[in-house]
């Protein structure tokens, strides 16, 4: 069985500027998610997709990685996330694919295991919160409407629950995960 992870980060967020370029814990967000990805040791390839030639450049150093260009008909806001999935999973081929979704970057690997083990027998798999999102290739290869999401749900209760969007949830997770600041 083939299992491709993903990071799928575009350069444009309209509430918080380069979010995925932020650090947290001194990484950048969709580094610090495909360095968890790499050191799970659970995928045959890692994909960051991206539209951004500046996020595929903070990323390009990283062992085992591959960077596959987002077409800008796929880098929009309007754009969902399962033709993404889509075109990764056409570029690199697998039977399961994972997405992590690096504005969760309390995530342990545990949910990443839970996902892969699920998703054979469900074909589509969300954790919650939504940190994981993982499909059968013959689920994405079938896909009816990309705005309704078929997926089963799983709790993942290790995973911090803020999806980050904006500059205070970014502080919230830090300060959840990091001592108190003396200032």
């Amino acid at each position: 069985m083939v299992v491709v992870g993903s990071v799928i980060a575009r350069i444009g967020s309209k509430r918080l500027t380069f979010k995925n370029l932020l650090p947290y814990k001194g990484v950048p967000l969709v580094l610090h998610a495909l360095q968890k990805m790499l050191q799970s040791r659970l995928f045959d390839h890692i994909v960051l997709s991206t539209d951004s030639e500046l996020i595929a450049r903070t990323c390009m150093h990283l062992e085992g990685l591959s960077i596959l260009k987002r077409p800008d008909e796929l880098a929009q806001d309007q754009v969902p996330s399962v033709p993404v999935f889509q075109h990764i999973v056409t570029n690199f081929n697998c039977d399961i694919h994972l997405n992590y979704n690096c504005n969760f970057p309390e995530c342990p690997q545990i949910v990443f295991e839970q996902a892969i083990e699920m998703v054979a027998r469900e074909g589509e798999v969300l954790s919650i919160p939504h940190a994981i999102w993982a499909q059968t290739k013959s689920c994405l290869d079938n896909y009816e409407d990309p705005f309704h999401i078929t997926a089963k749900t799983f709790p993942a209760p290790d995973v911090f629950p803020l999806d980050i969007h904006e500059m205070d949830d970014l502080l919230k997770t830090y300060r959840a995960h990091q001592p108190a600041l003396l200032w």
